[in-house]
């Protein structure tokens, strides 16, 4: 019988999981195991396509569903429910519970890429990828103001992204998906000639490997890290916590 795992999204044209969870099932020889993309243009078809595939074990959530799934679970862990986001869904006789495994991805690519040091960050974006975000930095000690296109209260807004407010947060991490193929020019509208080699930018992108917010950094002296160290370190804490009996 097989063991079927998927991800729920829209659109699903260019997801990394399906490829990512197709390929280890090879190289690790595990036989009866698929992977396969639901791409659902309404999460009102979550009931239907959960009845459809009864043998579902678990599956990933991406855009635009981390936070609209919530209300179709039986319960959160408790780093989810803190978050606001699911992004992994384990489901048992007893019902569905979701999980956050991007703060378990960023967390460990981020500090690959900042070390010890605890710089004050910028977060551009205001979804569920950017809750995440917010959390591990919350984690970390690491102070941030979140950064969104309209502003608003406890928010900035790109335009009052001044020179100052540049060097005084040289961590800057982009969870919005500007940028992603097929739209690869696209990018935050950050000041760029502002930035330094006392940067660090990080994007949740990972397709294209150098997106135009990092190169445009890169080309400044910074030190950049794009998604996907991330997430492979989601989708394996995601394969841990599907395989785990002990774990809801």
């Amino acid at each position: 019988m097989n063991r079927l795992y998927g991800l729920i999204g829209f659109p699903l044209g260019h997801s990394f999981s399906a490829r990512y969870f197709t390929e280890k099932f090879q190289r690790e020889n595990l036989s009866g195991y698929e992977y396969r993309n639901f791409p659902l243009e309404s999460i009102r078809e979550l009931p239907a396509m959960l009845e459809n595939h009864p043998g579902l074990l678990g599956f990933n959530v991406t855009i635009p569903y981390k936070q609209e799934v919530i209300p179709s679970l039986t319960a959160l862990s408790a780093e989810a429910r803190e978050i606001g986001a699911v992004n992994c869904v384990k489901i048992t006789p007893q019902g569905l519970y979701g999980h956050n495994t991007d703060a378990y991805g960023f967390r460990k690519s981020l500090l690959g890429l900042i070390g010890p040091m605890r710089p004050d960050a910028l977060i551009l974006g205001t979804g569920g990828a950017s809750k995440a975000v917010g959390y591990v930095l919350r984690e970390l000690g690491i102070a941030y103001t979140t950064v969104s296109r309209s502003g608003g209260p406890g928010r900035l807004c790109y335009r009052e992204l001044t020179a100052e407010v540049m060097h005084s947060h040289p961590l800057i991490v982009n969870a919005t998906p500007l940028g992603t193929f097929p739209k690869v020019a696209g990018c935050p509208a950050l000041p760029y000639e502002t930035i330094t080699p006392a940067h660090f930018l990080f994007d949740l992108v990972y397709n294209p490997p150098l997106t135009e917010f990092l190169r445009r950094g890169k080309a400044q002296g910074a030190a950049i890290c794009n998604g996907y160290e991330m997430l492979v370190g989601q989708a394996e804490k995601a394969w841990e916590i599907w395989n785990d009996p002990a774990q809801l």
